[in-house]
């Protein structure tokens, strides 16, 4: 492939590291495309400027930046202004590849629509995955109690050093009665529902008054699911969805501005690390998606770009 041009308001990056995510191998979405058709992947990375576009204002050649793209598998990439951020100087190319296009979904479910504040509880269904471990530590950094759950108590025990509150090991919807006895009663404020159609019901189940549920996911492929009517009218609950797929990308980086101010500060200052399951140079990209899809990982699964030195 050629080495794009960058438009007027875009960078050309060398990527030095970009980060595995599940969506981008469900089917219908990024690599499984029609038949007979194939779409450059990845969603995010990190690298360095080594062009700018004519209306590039804030970059310069050599800077380190970080942000979402499209086509992040490559050697290069393109970035748009309105979605690159400068790399705090204390992260890796690793740890800020891992961190775009994660963080920023969790900090539209817990922030932009969640509105979590300080000691409220928060459920993460499948916390131990790149987007529940990101929503733990941004949930932690915001004052919240967290509880997750996993099929591996492992994995639970791994995370209590990130903050997790309490653990609960399951892969079923049998949830609520625990969520709802460690909140006194009273619920959750916001669920995390990284998991998908099958718990979804037993989601509602564990929502306090005025709580809110975020869809994220449906690793289960479970695409439908019950909706308590009952329970929506009476306790005033919200369910609201994060994809990016039907949004404009004036849409998309709205938000960029207020995460640079509220969330790069705890990046740069070590109160939030990026937690990396594993580094895996480019051409082990097929074996990194084939633990992904096994769900063997916890935390972001990222790849190193092969050196051009």
């Amino acid at each position: 492939m050629p080495i794009p041009t960058p438009g007027a308001k875009q960078l050309l990056v060398r990527v030095r590291a970009a980060s595995l995510n599940r969506g981008e191998f469900v089917a219908g979405h990024g690599l499984h495309g029609p038949a007979g058709s194939w779409k450059a992947i990845g969603g995010e990375c990190a690298g360095e400027v080594i062009g700018c576009g004519t209306e590039v204002t804030d970059f310069s050649p050599g800077e380190r930046v970080m942000g979402r793209c499209s086509g992040a598998f490559a050697e290069y990439a393109l970035l748009d202004q309105a979605e690159a951020m400068h790399i705090p100087g204390n992260l890796s190319w690793e740890e800020a590849g891992s961190i775009p296009l994660t963080f920023l979904v969790s900090f539209d479910m817990l922030v932009l629509q969640g509105h979590l504040q300080q000691g409220e509880w928060v459920l993460i269904n499948g916390v131990s995955s790149g987007v529940g471990v990101a929503s733990l530590q941004l949930a932690k950094a915001l004052g919240a109690r967290v509880v997750g759950t996993s099929g591996s108590q492992a994995k639970l025990e791994m995370l209590e050093g990130l903050g997790l509150d309490a653990g609960i090991c399951t892969r079923q919807p049998d949830f609520a009665a625990e969520v709802n006895a460690l909140t006194e009663g009273k619920g959750v404020k916001l669920v995390i529902n990284a998991v998908g159609g099958s718990v979804f019901a037993e989601s509602i189940r564990t929502l306090a008054f005025e709580g809110r549920l975020a869809t994220v996911g449906y690793v289960d492929g479970v695409l439908h699911a019950d909706i308590d009517l009952e329970a929506l009218h009476a306790k005033r609950l919200t369910v609201f969805g994060v994809s990016n797929k039907l949004r404009t990308k004036a849409q998309k980086s709205a938000a960029l501005p207020r995460f640079i101010a509220e969330v790069l500060p705890h990046f740069a200052s070590g109160r939030i690390k990026p937690q990396i399951d594993e580094v895996v140079d480019f051409e082990g990209l097929a074996d990194a998606k084939a633990r992904m899809e096994a769900g063997a990982h916890a935390g972001k699964i990222v790849l190193r770009m092969p050196a051009l030195d």
